[in-house]
């Protein structure tokens, strides 16, 4: 049994010849979601924000002789970095689709969001690293220049936040910004408050013990994002989504007499595809059966594109 629907705007049928019928929830054929061009102007304007404090810290750090604040200017110099990398993932995955990259490039935003997770892992090694060095040998912190200093990266960073916040969070490659943007703003509070008690109590042993407390706060969203990428990139099915279940429930639809072969994979971020095998049962219009499972699957589940190939009766009972 060979035949096809696919539908678009006007929800026609096409035969083709072959077996495969394709269910959009969209007009034409393309498969990749848009970028975000608002997310992309977002980041944009908090690298420009990161990049200039980046440099007013360690132009005063080293004008206070504070190694606090100088390595800290790394740690935004790497923040800054991580945002790069995100807007240059965005200017290549808004590329059109072509002949061999038929999706686009949109699994480069999925690549950079491991990458910035991958960078916010390190980061924390290298923070634990320096605390432990401090704790051995204490490094003299001159306080007041320091709370300067972090104030200002504190009212950057939540300006960061704030702009990033409001944007498309369902995009990876934003959230790992808003991550980075995050684990600064802690820093910054951390600085402040670690200022504050030097002022008081002249223990510089404060500022790494809350440097660890922030790397801690830190590694738990990192390795969330890290895990999350790599789901994406193994094609696991998208969370809420049992193959079985989608299966079973295929074969109590109108027309449906078995189900099988149902895979469903994350695109990127806002777009989950999916195919199926279908067998009609008696009397059923087959033709209207790629309609009819792709309906059902997009309203469930919300996936975006669904191939679903109708097989002959009995067919899927012999795999």
């Amino acid at each position: 049994m060979t035949h096809s629907d696919d539908r678009h705007t006007h929800n026609h049928d096409h035969p083709h010849g072959h077996g495969d019928g394709h269910d959009h929830g969209h007009a034409g054929h393309s498969h990749a979601p848009a970028v975000t061009a608002d997310n992309a102007k977002r980041i944009r304007l908090v690298f420009i924000l990161t990049t200039l404090y980046a440099l007013i810290q360690a132009v005063g750090g080293w004008l206070s002789g504070s190694l606090a604040l100088i390595a800290d200017s790394g740690h935004m110099i790497s923040d800054s970095a991580a945002l790069l990398l995100a807007l240059i993932a965005y200017q290549v995955a808004a590329r059109a689709p072509d002949a061999r990259r038929t999706y686009g490039f949109h699994r480069v935003r999925v690549l950079a969001a491991l990458a910035n997770g991958a960078t916010l892992l390190l980061l924390v090694v290298w923070i634990v690293w320096e605390a432990i060095a401090r704790f051995r040998e204490p490094v003299e912190v001159l306080a007041g220049p320091m709370l300067v200093v972090a104030s200002i990266g504190l009212l950057v960073n939540i300006a960061g936040a704030l702009i990033l916040n409001a944007g498309n969070k369902g995009d990876s490659n934003l959230r790992g910004a808003l991550l980075h943007v995050m684990g600064d703003l802690l820093g910054s509070v951390g600085a402040i408050a670690a200022a504050i008690g030097i002022m008081f109590t002249g223990w510089t042993v404060l500022d790494p013990i809350l440097s660890v407390v922030v790397a801690l706060l830190v590694v738990r969203s990192a390795w969330r994002l890290i895990a999350e990428s790599i789901q994406v990139l193994l094609q696991a099915t998208p969370a809420g989504i049992d193959a079985r279940q989608a299966e079973q429930a295929l074969t109590e639809l109108p027309g449906v007499a078995e189900a099988g072969h149902f895979h469903a994979w994350t695109l990127t971020d806002d777009a989950s595809v999916a195919t199926v095998h279908v067998t009609p049962a008696a009397g059923a219009d087959s033709l209207r059966l790629p309609a009819v499972v792709g309906d059902y699957l997009r309203e469930r589940y919300g996936l975006a594109h669904i191939t679903v190939q109708v097989d002959p009766p009995g067919s899927l009972q012999q795999h």
